[in-house]
């Protein structure tokens, strides 16, 4: 199926995206990270998008997923585009004695002096969960 008919299957604010233009906040588990990319390989398909702000292009989720696709030398990834302002979206950490708020999680990005894996847990109303992309369509 044609990627434009897969696209607009789920929600127009679904779209690719060049990797490099994409920030992250959080650094990766090396383990959990084999398991991602050896699925996403097998699959060869990408199912689930991931989140980032319009405005900065921050990874709000889907961190493992974006480097698996950086690993598998892909260009381009999926993803669902928000506007971080809204005040639907929450975040909250994860671990005891880190603070995180939104500000704090742009500032992580653009310092890229990043948070330890897992520690943010975004609440994203409304969010697309299923797609499929084939990975051809992403190099």
């Amino acid at each position: 199926m044609p990627l434009k008919k897969t696209l607009e299957r789920t929600r127009a604010n679904v779209s690719l995206v060049e990797i490099g233009k994409i920030r992250q906040h959080e650094e990766t588990d090396p383990g959990h990270l084999s398991f991602m990319m050896s699925k996403i390989r097998q699959d060869g398909v990408f199912t689930e998008p991931i989140v980032i702000d319009g405005g900065t292009m921050t990874v709000l989720d889907g961190h493992h997923r974006l480097n698996s696709c950086i690993l598998l030398g892909l260009k381009k990834i999926p993803c669902l585009i928000v506007d971080y302002e809204d005040k639907g979206i929450r975040v909250v950490s994860r671990r005891p004695g880190i603070e995180v708020s939104k500000q704090r999680v742009r500032e992580i990005s653009e310092t890229r002096c990043l948070f330890p894996c897992k520690t943010t847990k975004h609440f994203i109303p409304g969010r697309i969960k299923k797609i499929n992309v084939p990975l051809c369509e992403l190099a």
